[in-house]
């Protein structure tokens, strides 16, 4: 017996079931039409297009700086100061490169400080401070003239009243040592009292100037910025 013709029931049910695989195909042809699509359309999108103001990479490259400073690159130049000559500032210059440290004007003031100091210090027979601050020739002399003061009974009552002048007059570098002489304008009260405490010398009422010629000298290739003062001399 041959197989029975469809029914129109099953007829339309066959009918409905191609047309679903059919659009299930189309559907599924443009979705991946559509990704494809938007696929190479973000790729673009990440890779924005150049203008005529971009450059190639190698173009918008950074160009190398110098390694050194450029303060290091230039020869020394010492800050203003009074009292500087053209030998001055080449042996300025010639401490400034064997130390990078070194800087006129702040020598110049810490050898300000460093007079006022010194000076105190002898005033008052500190022999401690004067031994940190000097050179071993000069602390004994400094050390000296304390211990002959003491023993005749003597005391001092100075005061630094101020610092007129202070100005490099001599710079030089022999071998790993530099030495910078500073001379010194000031006024100073000075009181020289007995061992009764009765004034034998002096005045706190009238300054006295005193000129004076410091030498300092430092080791350059030391660790520390010490100077040390190594030679006095009247100005």
């Amino acid at each position: 017996m041959g197989r029975a013709a469809p029914s129109v029931g099953e007829q339309v049910v066959s009918h409905v079931i191609v047309e679903i695989v059919i659009l299930a195909m189309i559907a599924a042809f443009l979705g991946l039409r559509l990704y494809s699509v938007l696929g190479r359309r973000a790729e673009h999108e990440e890779e924005p297009v150049p203008t005529r103001f971009d450059q190639p990479d190698s173009a918008r490259a950074p160009r190398h700086l110098p390694l050194q400073p450029q303060a290091i690159q230039q020869p020394f130049r010492p800050r203003e100061a009074a009292g500087f000559s053209g030998a001055v500032e080449e042996g300025l210059r010639a401490i400034a490169s064997a130390d990078r440290r070194f800087d006129a004007h702040t020598f110049l003031e810490g050898a300000k400080s460093a007079y006022g100091m010194i000076l105190e210090a002898f005033w008052r027979g500190d022999r401690e401070q004067l031994r940190e601050l000097c050179d071993g020739d000069v602390y004994e002399s400094f050390a000296a003239a304390i211990d002959a003061r003491e023993s005749a009974g003597e005391t001092l009552e100075n005061r630094l009243v101020r610092i007129e002048e202070a100005s490099i007059t001599s710079a030089s570098l022999d071998g790993r040592m530099a030495r910078i002489a500073v001379s010194f304008v000031a006024d100073i009260a000075a009181v020289t009292r007995d061992r009764k405490g009765n004034v034998i010398a002096g005045s706190l009422d009238d300054a006295v100037v005193s000129h004076d010629i410091w030498t300092f000298s430092r080791d350059v290739t030391s660790a520390g910025p010490d100077w040390l003062l190594d030679e006095t001399d009247e100005g």
